[in-house]
């Protein structure tokens, strides 16, 4: 019992489950037979009357708010389609059976229920009760329905609770559900092919970022969680696949804030014979036409922030961001010039940087970033902090690489793909330079990426889309705990419960 109460269980629920197996009554059944949901229901009888319908009904879901009044009891049940009130009677159940639901249902159980249907003078949907069956003897202490669960911190370790209570996170997840849902069907319309890739990997690679390092005792080796699939897709490219796409998890060993968690979802998508420039359209089409899709319309607000996702979207080079929104034409000036200008701004990190195309990035991310709010590309990126884009065909020291912002945060990324192998193993030996004197963010050679290079893959476009931002954004939520079912948490020591 002490391992019980550890667990947070209601002693007085427990006991009423005590009392049950001992009479014989089974509180968790295997099944129940439904012929409607309660959304259902809503619909069928939305013109209903004051009088029973002849019609039975058949349908299960938990119980929140339970009203007793002498020989009659009301409830509130919900299942995944809504929620409808219970109206159940003594001269219904009988004795017996409106003693048992009195004695050991309570607020939290899931029940089947049968009866007919009419409507309150209140005008509420109802079920009228002829039977009543416990399908799952609830033994935690539920959260008031009525206020919802407020503490964000139990809302996160315990979704499951946030959930039953909580209709504004089922929405969100539901919107999240679909927004996917609806992506990969425009996809495949368009021709595109989904694929997994390896999630365990010897090399990491695909962008700059610490990964979560792991080892497997048959290989003796030191393997890797996959920071990006994008070098396995590009592979598959190389193969002959030439419009691909894949839904994956990603795993970065990073900082935990509003917008990053280790474990978060994104798309990438690969068309062959493509640029970056196609990549700008695809990326403007596909998430101006899913926020339609899911919203019924272009403008909405995040938080207090107007949005509008009508195309067209502006573009603009982070050159002529970093001029208009901080007024520094950064090559115009010396790398002892910018480390000046860093200096006198306090801006984090800038004794590291050099030359002037990462001072441009440094300054953009600094200066720019967090005051784009309409959606907006940023392209022509300097070719220091795109290892993996071709080189700009006409501008040099930059590359044909864009970045989404909308609401100030980062949302896509794309490049025209570097398939020179030659460049690409030196751009990976830079990068590799850089991890050997300590930065752990900077990628790995992966050789064998090389190889499949060398094989040929064609002039390619490709972009990565951010799941868990999308969803931010249409749903209306400023962290990216709120749009990830399951979030890393810290663990509560044992001393902490």
């Amino acid at each position: 019992m002490n391992d019980m109460h550890s667990l947070g269980f209601d002693e007085i629920k427990i006991n009423k489950l005590r009392a049950l197996e001992t009479e014989g009554v089974p509180a968790y059944p295997y099944k129940f037979e439904r012929n409607s949901t309660i959304g259902e229901i809503r619909e069928q009888f939305s013109e209903i009357g004051h009088e029973r319908s002849g019609d039975e009904v058949r349908v299960a879901g938990r119980l929140h708010i339970i009203r007793h009044h002498g020989k009659t009891i009301f409830a509130d049940m919900t299942d995944d389609s809504g929620t409808i009130q219970l109206y159940i009677r003594k001269n219904d159940l009988g004795e017996e059976g409106f003693g048992f639901f009195r004695h050991y249902i309570d607020a939290g159980d899931i029940i089947g229920v049968r009866g007919g249907v009419f409507k309150t003078k209140m005008g509420e949907i109802t079920i009228w009760v002829d039977e009543a069956v416990l399908l799952s003897k609830s033994i935690y202490p539920m959260p008031e329905k009525f206020h919802g669960l407020k503490n964000i911190e139990t809302r996160y370790r315990q979704r499951y609770l946030d959930l039953i209570v909580n209709e504004d996170a089922r929405k969100t997840f539901r919107t999240r559900s679909r927004f996917i849902s609806l992506l990969r069907e425009i996809l495949n319309e368009k021709g595109f092919m989904e694929f997994e890739t390896p999630a365990l990997q010897p090399v990491y690679g695909g962008a700059n970022a610490r990964p979560f390092t792991t080892y497997h005792n048959f290989l003796d080796q030191k393997l890797y969680l996959r920071i990006a699939p994008e070098l396995y897709l590009k592979r598959l490219v190389v193969g002959g696949f030439e419009k691909i796409f894949e839904i994956a998890k990603n795993f970065r060993n990073e900082d935990i804030d509003t917008e990053h968690n280790p474990e978060f979802s994104m798309i990438e998508i690969y068309e062959a014979y493509s640029d970056y420039l196609d990549m700008m359209n695809l990326t403007e089409e596909l998430i101006s036409h899913l926020c339609h899709q899911v919203l019924g319309t272009h403008e909405f607000t995040f938080g207090d922030t107007p949005l509008d996702l009508k195309p067209p979207w502006r573009r603009i080079t982070m050159e002529d961001a970093v001029k208009e929104y901080a007024g520094i034409d950064v090559m115009a000036h010396t790398p002892e010039e910018l480390r000046d200008i860093a200096a006198e701004h306090a801006i984090v990190g800038h004794e590291a940087v050099s030359c002037p195309g990462e001072f441009l990035a440094l300054f953009f991310e600094h200066f720019v970033e967090e005051k784009l709010i309409q959606p907006v590309f940023i392209h022509d990126f300097p070719i220091e902090t795109s290892p993996l884009a071709k080189r700009h065909r006409s501008k040099e020291g930059f590359t044909e690489r864009f970045e989404l912002f909308i609401a100030g945060m980062e949302i896509a990324n794309g490049f025209s793909e570097l398939n020179d192998p030659l460049d690409q193993m030196a751009r990976f030996e830079e990068q590799d330079a850089r991890r050997r004197h300590g930065d752990p963010e900077a990628q790995m050679i992966d050789y064998d990426f090389i190889t499949a290079l060398g094989c040929g893959m064609p002039p390619t476009g490709g972009v990565g889309i951010g799941i868990d931002r999308m969803i931010m954004l249409i749903t209306g939520n400023k962290s990216i705990k709120e749009v990830i079912l399951f979030p890393q948490m810290k663990a509560i020591s044992p001393e902490q419960e």
